[in-house]
């Protein structure tokens, strides 16, 4: 390792910063009926998959309307079993955690899956939510072993974990923005493990993605790759962005979750100016559309043209809300426009129908525009990070009426 960083770690029982005790219902119960009917038809259309069957998480809807699934090894695996799981913190009911160990425990196996960085992704969202709130023995144990994993991709000259093996041809060590996400897993092992190991990669991957990644207005590329010799950042691209040079709007949710996300971990004062730097270029007035929900690319020059993308949305509404605890002079503002995205998403321009869709809550995400996949469709990921943001928001929302009490 380059660098050698102190343990600095903020000790929580939290994963994504959602208080596990007490009553999370929502204070907007309209919303949350329609939720719990349109999760209750997403179970019965999910639960017509044979579970033996290699292909049984739901990640997308066909043209004909059809659930897309995908096996244990889609980066997206992860997303349904913690929707699960957020189900049953909303509403207490058993139903959701019985369903939620389902499907949480058919990705056991992936805590060796060291074929990329997407360990991080589908193991908190499903095993990390349901340690959260059960505490299951097991489930600590396979998280552990998933950081393992994950660290096992980390090279000391870049100073970053590996992001993909494939396009060698193109890239010789790519790291990709959405790594910062699967930064918690590894925060989260140094607490229970005591080891900083995992944390001090993780705080090092952060600056290195700091340094590398970022352009002097905050916005982000989506792919650096990096000489494993020298270290040195050779090549700054894009895969899922317009182009090389453009702000792919979910790149940069994901930058802006992951270093809201480090700074509760560490405290770190750079991670949160961090943060609020790539906020601000994101809530610029001329970057997010009237209805705060913006098109699949902040960089577009004919945006009314071009497909929004509502998993960028529902990211940034959540990164925001956790943003707000920490901001000294932006906290009003970060809940106003966390509140005016969400105030979209529940309109029926972008929620689906109850008993439509698949059971999917959200439409009108953008999966990846330039190969043309997955566009202005429902995306399970944005479900996830949709209801993440409602609980966190209802956080805020009831903390706020104890303090006027």
């Amino acid at each position: 390792m380059k660098f050698c960083y102190p343990l600095i770690i903020v000790f929580s029982l939290t994963v994504s910063c959602i208080n596990g005790e007490g009553d999370n219902r929502l204070l907007d119960t309209e919303l949350e009926a329609k939720i719990v009917q349109q999760q209750d038809y997403a179970l019965n259309e999910i639960k017509k998959a044979d579970p033996s069957q290699r292909r049984i998480f739901p990640r997308t809807l066909e043209e004909d309307g059809s659930i897309v699934r995908v096996s244990k090894r889609d980066w997206t695996s992860g997303f349904y079993p913690g929707i699960l799981w957020l189900m049953y913190d909303l509403t207490k009911n058993e139903k959701w955690a019985s369903e939620a160990r389902v499907y949480t425990e058919l990705l056991e196996s992936e805590q060796f899956n060291d074929s990329n960085h997407d360990i991080g992704f589908k193991m908190m969202s499903s095993f990390g939510q349901g340690y959260r709130l059960t505490g299951d023995e097991r489930y600590r144990e396979i998280l552990i072993q998933s950081a393992r994993t994950l660290i096992s991709r980390f090279n000391e000259n870049v100073g970053c974990i590996r992001s993909w093996d494939h396009h060698e041809d193109k890239w010789d060590y790519p790291v990709i923005i959405d790594n910062m996400v699967n930064l918690e897993l590894l925060f989260w092992a140094s607490k229970e493990t005591g080891d900083p190991v995992y944390a001090n990669i993780a705080v090092e991957h952060a600056k290195t993605t700091m340094e590398n990644h970022f352009r002097s207005d905050y916005s982000t590329y989506h792919v650096v790759s990096y000489d494993t010799v020298t270290g040195e950042a050779v090549k700054k691209q894009t895969r899922q962005g317009a182009f090389d040079e453009s702000c792919w709007a979910r790149g940069q949710a994901w930058g802006l979750y992951g270093y809201t996300m480090a700074y509760r971990e560490t405290k770190l004062s750079e991670f949160l100016n961090q943060a609020e730097n790539i906020a601000n270029y994101i809530l610029n007035i001329e970057k997010l559309p009237e209805d705060y929900v913006p098109y699949w690319d902040f960089s577009l020059s004919d945006k009314p043209s071009e497909p929004r993308d509502v998993s960028a949305a529902a990211i940034i509404a959540s990164a925001l809300y956790e943003l707000n605890k920490y901001s000294k002079e932006n906290k009003e503002k970060y809940v106003q426009i966390a509140d005016n995205i969400m105030a979209s998403l529940k309109s029926a321009k972008y929620f689906n129908n109850t008993g439509t869709n698949g059971g999917f809550l959200l439409r009108h995400s953008t999966g990846s525009k330039p190969v043309n996949s997955e566009i202005d469709v429902p995306l399970i990921y944005a479900d996830y990070y949709y209801l993440e943001a409602l609980l966190r928001k209802n956080q805020i929302q009831s903390n706020y009426l104890l303090t006027a009490n």
